[in-house]
């Protein structure tokens, strides 16, 4: 098969599209042949050489894909050949062929193109097991989302105003936020010119945002303490603007609040598991409903993924960046 390599970390040119072995699906695990995989700004981080794979986990980047079933390893049940499906990985999804852990498949939800499933898998378990799992937003709150406009972003407006939660964004451009608002955002932020903390608090009516899903890391670390309403929860999942920042335990034990950080890449196969249980029973559903939907910003042929990695590191786009792998291309052609 044919898959992205790595030979040297550095820039978007360090992607090599070159044959390598076909993976073969161990104990518990079934062989995808991938139509897609979708970009995550962790592939740009493993192309840079600052975020290895977990052990055991294909060496190639790729966090999320889908395609079809095309073998069963041992120990697998519920899946058969020819079972079209998405899923989350620890890599290998920049490929044709990965194998994956059976705990880790979803099938396609209702109304969605197999293609576009592959904008999904990382993003809803992500948003999932942050917002609702961890952080526990409920109906009537208020959540504010960094990079509204990201896949993350779009996913997480979509999931909390599903049920019944009011969603601040914050974004760079008219543009991005012109379509945080299409999809249900009701507080809109641009943080080049506006104040994210004065905004929300405006908008709330001095309250403050109950839930916080933060992208940025150190440089919002302050600002979001003083954006975090009473009893308010902070839930970082990324590094973009710095991993040390000074947090004031005055001001959060002041407001009883709680910050957390997690991954989702290097968490077990069984903790991964149960957030892709949870995810197929509380979210695929509205897919079918047409409460939820993939916001794919463009398609490009997976040998391409340098110019994918230039657009998603020049924050180019809304949604997800899909890879459409050359034999998935040529049948849809």
């Amino acid at each position: 098969m044919y898959a992205i390599t790595i030979p040297e970390p550095g820039g978007p040119e360090a992607l090599v599209w070159d044959e390598v072995p076909d993976p073969v699906p161990g104990e518990g695990e079934v062989l995808v042949e991938v139509t897609a995989g979708a970009v995550n700004r962790a592939d740009l981080l493993q192309r840079q050489g600052f975020y290895d794979p977990p052990p055991g986990a294909s060496p190639y980047p790729g966090l999320e894909c889908s395609g079809r079933i095309a073998g069963i390893g041992p120990g697998v049940s519920g899946w058969n050949v020819g079972d079209e499906v998405c899923a989350l990985l620890a890599g290998g999804g920049y490929a044709e062929k990965v194998a994956v852990p059976a705990g880790q498949l979803l099938p396609v939800p209702e109304g969605v193109d197999l293609k576009q499933a592959a904008a999904l898998p990382e993003v809803v378990c992500t948003v999932w097991s942050n917002v609702f799992m961890v952080a526990h937003l409920r109906p009537g709150e208020t959540l504010l989302v960094h990079g509204g406009s990201s896949g993350i972003g779009t996913m997480a407006i979509q999931l909390a105003k599903a049920v019944g939660a009011r969603v601040a964004v914050t974004a760079g451009t008219k543009e991005k936020l012109e379509r945080c608002a299409e999809l249900g955002a009701d507080i809109l932020v641009n943080y080049r010119e506006q104040d994210f903390v004065e905004e929300v608090r405006k908008a709330t009516d001095g309250a403050g945002a109950d839930v916080i899903l933060d992208n940025m890391g150190a440089k919002y670390l302050e600002r979001n303490v003083r954006a975090l309403a009473v009893n308010g929860r902070l839930a970082i999942i990324g590094m973009q603007g710095g991993v040390k920042g000074e947090l004031n335990i005055g001001a959060l034990l002041a407001k009883r609040a709680a910050v957390t950080a997690t991954s989702l890449r290097a968490r077990p196969r069984e903790e991964k598991a149960a957030i892709v249980a949870a995810v197929r029973e509380h979210v695929w559903p509205l897919f079918a409903g047409g409460r939820l939907r993939p916001v794919v910003d463009r398609e490009l042929p997976m040998p391409e993924a340098a110019t994918a990695h230039r657009v998603v590191e020049e924050s180019g786009h809304i949604g997800k960046v899909l890879l459409i792998t050359p034999r998935s291309a040529a049948d849809t052609a």
